[in-house]
């Protein structure tokens, strides 16, 4: 089976922040029994597959991607006899289930860190993880210039078995992620264990998170001394080591022994021939790429984007994916200026993604125009960022406040109780699923006719775009089954080319396409 022929191959995945989707027990943070219940609103939304932000046994120090236990469920979400009812739930819809792992560093609450930290210096215990004699006298300076993602050293000092001050750990994100030593054989082992342990209990495949991590240059040298918090470049020693590439053929070789299953890499690389490695048809099936939400609303850094991402899948064949946002992004209404002005773009947006050829990811809240809540009091901020920054970045807590379902004030259905993990705004009352499906002209509606038209009409097959002549803030294209795309990203309203508009973001003006929107033709 080609890629081209596979589910995923143009899939709309929904990712399900499962914090912030929906509550059953009434204890302020989403659960995968509030997911079940809502199947019905996904089905009905035209998704192909869920993909669940992790959900495995955590303390929670970065929202679950601290993982204690990779083969079990926290309780916090419902333990596994809940995702055992999400998956057969799903599967009874036509939805598939795909999960989180991580796989670059554990929680300093796994049985292994603890076992390395009672273990001592030189032993096997240690060799599992990234322990290094610091530098200077005493060993007082840490083993390099690293940072974290999180902000502050990338390592942290140990108070050895006797009481002494000792080696140092890495961790490339929060002080609780302690990083895994992936040229250690056991680790590899016990990865391949949760893949088996998670495909054989039903589950379609896997997002890798920090996909381009794991894999540590030798003798671990210097970092430039500019690296921002929340982002790094290509030549960033901390990632994208060559030897990652060997990590992703053995886990591929695990996965290809399940026919169907996925695999989705978090490839946070920007260098075409560097990212396009990671789809060899050997390694990963997908790799994420973030270039639609790196940029702003503007016709040739929109081309420019898509140009790039076309040609950066096409070196390996492999097949392309879009997004607009995600947990760890801005969201794209705001992104775009934010009110009326955002969402205008936000929809052109996504029709313009849909019309791509592909695979999609959507964010829970992306079809109801859901915003960025800029002003969260700093006592409920979460995110480890905000903490290792010093207060200086609040982080990403802004775009994962709780989806609102119905009534009038908060929670919004989310939740019996008030009191959700992040607070939700009162305007919001206006952007409920409730309001918005009894409102045919709202972005819910939108989304659900977008999604119908591009799952039904053939003119949405075929891996081509063509571009075709447009003004200059705009962009045109035509796909290879006839479907033609045009977002008008100017001040003033455009002729659409001929041919039956079976879709617009806004209301055409005298026939013509107004700014900051998107119509599809046939």
């Amino acid at each position: 089976m080609g890629p081209g022929s596979a589910w995923w191959s143009n899939a709309v995945f929904y990712q399900v922040y499962p914090r912030s989707f929906a509550d059953s027990n009434g204890d302020g943070v989403g659960d995968l029994d509030g997911v079940t219940a809502r199947l019905d609103y996904l089905q009905q939304l035209g998704i192909d597959a869920i993909w669940l932000s992790p959900v495995t046994v955590s303390p929670m120090a970065d929202h679950g991607y601290d993982v204690a236990d990779p083969r079990d469920i926290d309780p916090l979400f419902g333990g596994m006899p809940a995702i055992d009812r999400l998956i057969a739930a799903a599967h009874e819809r036509g939805i598939k289930i795909t999960m989180d792992v991580v796989p670059n560093h554990t929680s300093s609450a796994h049985p292994w860190f603890a076992e390395a930290l009672a273990a001592g210096p030189g032993t096997d215990a240690r060799e599992r993880y990234i322990f290094r004699d610091g530098r200077g006298p005493d060993g007082a300076l840490p083993p390099n210039n690293w940072t974290s993602v999180f902000g502050g050293s990338a390592w942290q000092r140990v108070a050895e078995p006797d009481g002494s001050p000792g080696q140092y750990y890495l961790h490339l994100f929060d002080v609780a992620q302690p990083d895994l030593n992936w040229d250690n054989p056991e680790v590899f082992d016990d990865f391949q264990r949760s893949l088996r342990f998670w495909l054989d209990r039903g589950v379609d495949g896997f997002r890798i998170d920090v996909a381009h991590g794991m894999a540590k240059p030798p003798g671990l040298p210097d970092a430039a001394d500019d690296v921002k918090v929340l982002s790094h470049s290509d030549d960033d020693p901390r990632f994208n080591h060559p030897s990652v590439h060997d990590i992703h053929r053995k886990i591929r070789k695990i996965v290809d022994e399940y026919p169907g299953a996925v695999t989705i890499g978090e490839v946070w690389v920007m260098d075409n021939l560097l990212w396009a490695e990671y789809l060899r048809p050997d390694e990963l099936h997908l790799g994420f790429n973030f270039r639609l939400t790196k940029i702003g609303f503007d016709a040739a850094q929109i081309r420019d984007a898509i140009e790039n991402s076309l040609a950066a899948t096409a070196i390996y064949d492999a097949v392309p994916t879009w997004t607009l946002s995600n947990h760890d992004v801005d969201r794209e209404v705001t992104r775009y200026g934010g009110g009326e002005l955002g969402l205008r773009r936000a929809r052109a947006m996504v029709m313009l993604m849909l019309a791509l050829p592909g695979t999609v990811f959507i964010y829970n809240g992306e079809e109801l125009g859901l915003p960025d809540v800029l002003d969260l009091p700093e006592e409920v901020l979460q995110d480890p960022t905000w903490e290792r920054s010093g207060h200086t970045e609040r982080g990403r807590d802004k775009c994962r406040v709780p989806i609102p379902w119905s009534g009038e004030a908060p929670p919004f259905g989310f939740s019996a109780s008030a009191d959700t993990w992040l607070p939700m705004p009162a305007e919001w009352a206006a952007l409920t699923v409730e309001k918005q499906l009894a409102d045919a002209e709202s972005t819910l509606s939108f989304f659900r006719r977008a999604l119908e038209l591009r799952r039904e009409r053939t003119e949405f097959e075929g891996t081509d775009v063509e571009w075709l002549s447009a003004p200059r803030d705009a962009v045109k294209f035509r796909g290879r089954a006839g479907l033609v795309c045009v977002l008008n990203a100017g001040k003033r309203a455009i002729a659409l080319p001929d041919g039956e508009l079976i879709l617009a973001s806004a209301p055409l003006v005298q026939g013509k396409l107004p700014p900051d929107s998107a119509a599809w033709l046939v």
